[in-house]
């Protein structure tokens, strides 16, 4: 029992050492050591700009005026809005702008996925860019996400999106999400990168597949461009700008829909294949998703078997002490409405980690489902 005990901790502390502090200076290291250049090029391919909508009347007139005012051939963009059987003023809303070349797609409900796929099929451009409709993209961005495509082996980019927390918010994403794309920078230079965002990518059309509607683009394409024989590279030129959640435990609420799709791209969406994904990047995925994923249940293997092996050697008892005086200020953070700053980053990651677990207990009795709502607190209004 005791050597069981010790297995399990060992594997466990080995595990979420490497996830968040070996493999990014293994990555940081390799990908100085070892860079795949991308070939960029000033090109203006065709475009299609296609903006996902479900009820967005509060933020989808700035889009589209955003959206106009790219520095973009005019002849050579087409924007379309696909309305995920918006019930508010959205379609109203876009229709005005159809005198200026914006197009109104209306679907049956049936996600942002589904969504996506038909305005892919009911458009014409070389590129398929994609941007959230509560996030501004700067002048150009369009320009600079396109350049990579001068390299025949890049089947999608993504690019850099700046998260403004609001005055007096508790949440600590942006401090998170600053470290994910110093890590997709890195990724990126040695192969290609682990995952997207929502907010600005584009996929080259000869490379877009339609997925399961509940699986996401954010997750599932870049390592379907791998799988394909191209790279899905990161591209930090091609900017935007979106609003945080106000708390933590917003963005907690967020996690955990998130994290049920991480877990069902896991289990269902094929993500792994050694022969087809090469060794480099299948370790990237195993490094920064897989372990990433499963880190709330590691976690707890941790705390458990430290604590009954805490009798049975210093080091027990040393990752035990660390582990209960980061919960203790993680607690206390909570308790205090994130009063003090330092403490806030304990308290957003045992909130990620948590989600990971309860995100897991959801998936197994539920299910995800393939619809999404729009994201209070997060939008730009």
């Amino acid at each position: 029992m005791i050597l069981l005990l010790q297995i399990l901790f060992w594997a466990s502390l080995a595990a979420l050492v490497w996830t968040h502090l070996g493999y990014p200076l293994f990555v940081a290291a390799w990908s100085r050591l070892r860079p795949w250049p991308v070939a960029k090029a000033d090109v203006l391919p065709p475009v299609s700009l296609i903006i996902p909508a479900y009820n967005e009347q509060d933020v989808i007139e700035a889009k589209l005026e955003n959206a106009l005012q790219l520095d973009y051939l005019r002849d050579r963009l087409e924007i379309l809005v696909t309305s995920d059987a918006s019930t508010d003023a959205t379609h109203e809303i876009v229709r005005r702008y159809a005198d200026r070349g914006v197009r109104l797609l209306v679907c049956d409900r049936g996600g942002k996925v589904a969504a996506q796929d038909r305005a892919v099929r009911e458009t014409t451009g070389e590129v398929v860019a994609f941007g959230d409709a509560n996030v501004r993209w700067d002048a150009d961005a369009l320009l600079q996400i396109v350049k990579p495509f001068a390299d025949p082996r890049v089947g999608m980019v993504c690019g850099y999106v700046r998260l403004v927390n609001p005055e007096g918010g508790t949440n600590q994403e942006g401090l998170y999400w600053r470290y994910e794309m110093w890590l997709r920078e890195r990724e990126s230079r040695l192969h290609s990168i682990t995952g997207s965002n929502g907010a600005i990518y584009a996929v080259r059309r000869e490379a877009y597949r339609e997925v399961d509607p509940r699986f996401g683009h954010d997750m599932s394409f870049p390592y379907l461009m791998v799988q394909n024989g191209y790279r899905a590279v990161y591209e930090p030129d091609a900017r935007g700008v979106e609003s945080m959640t106000t708390d933590i435990e917003d963005e907690f609420r967020r996690k955990v829909r998130m994290f049920e799709h991480a877990w069902l791209m896991l289990f269902r969406g094929h993500m792994f294949g050694l022969r087809r994904l090469g060794l480099t990047y299948w370790i990237e995925l195993v490094s920064h998703r897989l372990l990433r994923y499963w880190s709330g249940p590691l976690h707890i293997v941790l705390l458990v078997t430290s604590a009954l092996l805490a009798t049975h050697g210093w080091i027990y008892a040393a990752v035990l002490a660390v582990q209960l005086a980061g919960l203790a200020m993680a607690v206390l953070s909570i308790a205090t409405g994130g009063r003090f700053r330092p403490l806030r980053v304990l308290h957003y990651y045992l909130l990620v980690t948590l989600a990971t677990v309860i995100a897991l207990t959801g998936y197994l009795r539920r299910g995800v489902p393939a619809t999404w709502d729009k994201a209070a607190g997060s939008r730009i209004t």
